[in-house]
């Protein structure tokens, strides 16, 4: 019995260092991202609906976001309503990255929750969203004029989290009250 107890206390040792470690971590959610100060990945892709093709590079001299979504993924129904409103404010275009998807399916989708986006691009294979470097949806970038990754939220959207991580980073020319 006692030849237990020392890989039992061991463990229970492990455990509880680990426990410490994550309760005390100063910003759990927050997963970094290689692309950050990089220049964003350049893809052409078909838009959805549509025989025309987008090319990212088109967005070369503008801020903008690109929301990578599925009609698969519950959390992107969730930060819907809040992509709408950022739409609305059009203080930065909104691209959206149909993930791995059903063209059939994204359009019912945006025909019935409404469609925040300037132009969404289908990324059928998930090639794109690899080079972005995405493993899960929703995730959001921000892309500065320059071409260059700023942030990146993994998550749904909210109005608290668009202020302060998205408007804070913009300059006072793109609409934001960052610098």
């Amino acid at each position: 019995m006692t030849r237990f107890l020392l890989p039992a206390g061991a463990f229970a040792l492990l455990v509880t260092v680990l426990f410490v470690g994550v309760q005390r971590a100063p910003e759990k959610t927050v997963i970094p991202s290689a692309l950050i100060g990089k220049p964003a990945p350049v893809f052409t892709l078909p838009v959805l609906g549509s025989d025309q093709q987008f090319a990212a590079d088109s967005m070369r001299g503008r801020w903008y976001i690109i929301n990578v979504w599925g009609t698969w993924c519950a959390e992107c129904r969730n930060e819907h309503e809040t992509l709408l409103e950022i739409a609305g404010s059009r203080v930065l275009p909104v691209i959206g990255l149909n993930w791995k998807d059903d063209d059939k399916a994204a359009l019912e989708w945006l025909d019935q929750l409404g469609n925040p986006y300037d132009v969404v691009a289908v990324d059928r294979e998930g090639r794109v969203a690899i080079d972005w470097g995405v493993y899960g949806a929703p995730e959001t970038f921000l892309v500065d004029a320059s071409g260059t990754v700023v942030y990146r939220h993994v998550g749904p959207l909210n109005p608290e989290i668009w202020s302060r991580k998205f408007l804070d980073r913009l300059p006072q020319s793109a609409g934001g009250g960052g610098s």
